[in-house]
């Protein structure tokens, strides 16, 4: 019997890997088709900034449970991002560059999001500029949490994805 449940077990994560990766993919869909919109009625400038700037509000009410780190326990927010990824090594592949007392650098090997919109047959430009898009929710997440944020997003020829540039926050 317990073989059974091993299959059972085994059988109920690969189910629930798939309806992640499918969520994923959708929210890449969403953003695109947003994206779209917004470019065709206002022009890509103005569609990238709304974009950002819901993205960000995003990232922003998911700050909390990192804020008990804020505004410089960097090695404490990694640990806690990390966790926090559902399937990290699956879906992200994330490698920790650099965590010291002066900056926390993830580099992600892959991303849902931009896998889903390069399948879908977008240009390389337009991954760039959704990766742009979709990129703001770090920005939101980990300033709002209190710490500085400079990230990099993936850029045409590059392999991987995005870097997330974690600093210390300013003393409140």
């Amino acid at each position: 019997m317990p073989e059974a449940k091993s299959r059972e077990e085994n059988s109920r994560e690969e189910t629930l890997a798939a309806a992640l990766r499918g969520a994923f993919a959708l929210r890449a869909q969403a953003y695109g088709h947003i994206f779209d919109v917004l470019r065709e009625r206002y022009g890509t400038e103005a569609a990238l900034s709304v974009g950002q700037e819901a993205t960000r509000r995003l990232g922003e009410g998911m700050a909390e449970p990192f804020r008990p780190h804020a505004p410089k326990d960097l090695a404490g927010l990694c640990e806690t991002f990390l966790a926090r990824i559902p399937e990290a090594g699956e879906l992200f592949a994330p490698t920790v560059e650099r965590c010291d007392d002066a900056e926390l650098v993830i580099r992600f090997a892959r991303c849902p999001l931009k896998e889903t919109w390069l399948a879908a047959g977008r240009s390389p430009d337009d991954v760039r500029l959704l990766c742009a898009f979709a990129a703001r929710i770090d920005a939101g997440l980990f300033e709002g949490a209190g710490f500085t944020f400079a990230g990099e997003t993936w850029q045409p020829g590059r392999d991987g994805c995005c870097r997330l540039i974690v600093r210390p926050g300013p003393d409140t």
